[in-house]
């Protein structure tokens, strides 16, 4: 089970890395688009109007999906800033039981959010919602991105909750060892 979670948080991070690597692209080729623009304003003295419809919206698009797909990877992976001032002051057995009631209370939030984003993606779809760009992209194709995020990370959140619960160590504890390293957690 163990291997099938962290191959799930990792394939997530994956699809994150493959979103940004697609906001470079799109960024640099409408840089590169502009460029020639640029340079046949110059050499004819009128443009040509070079540029990829709707690109901003789909930059948009694609970062809502890395940032919510790499939310249960970073979280893993210990990426996730924790502000432990308050944590690290209180005694072994109250740091605990603290830590499980954070955990616990971002594991509902989570799942009430990951709930409502899957009934938005769902309702997009039903009544064909269409993006306001020149291109118009079915609303519930980046929806299903930002969904499929908060599902992950709520599964991890019930994984880290049930591993806190039964005496573990929070996998975000260790920061030296991530998921990419190959380090299993168990």
């Amino acid at each position: 089970m163990r291997r099938l979670l962290n191959g799930l948080y990792l394939l997530s991070g994956g699809l994150a890395a493959f979103f940004i690597l697609a906001i470079c692209a799109v960024v640099m080729a409408q840089v590169m688009l502009n460029l020639a623009d640029r340079i046949a304003s110059f050499t004819f003295g009128e443009a040509i109007g070079l540029t990829i419809p709707s690109y901003a919206d789909f930059t948009g698009f694609f970062l809502a999906a890395s940032s919510f797909l790499a939310l249960a990877y970073t979280l893993r992976s210990g990426g996730h800033i924790r502000v432990t001032l308050l944590i690290t002051m209180l005694s072994g057995r109250t740091q605990r039981l603290f830590e499980i009631w954070s955990v616990g209370l971002v594991m509902i939030i989570t799942i009430f959010i990951a709930w409502y984003a899957i009934s938005l993606t769902h309702e997009s779809f039903v009544y064909g919602d269409l993006s306001s760009g020149m291109v118009a992209v079915p609303l519930w194709i980046p929806q299903s991105f930002v969904a499929f995020g908060l599902v992950v990370l709520a599964i991890a959140l019930v994984d880290e909750f049930i591993c806190l619960l039964s005496g573990k160590a929070a996998s975000y504890a260790d920061k030296g060892e991530g998921l990419l390293a190959g380090g299993e957690k168990e």
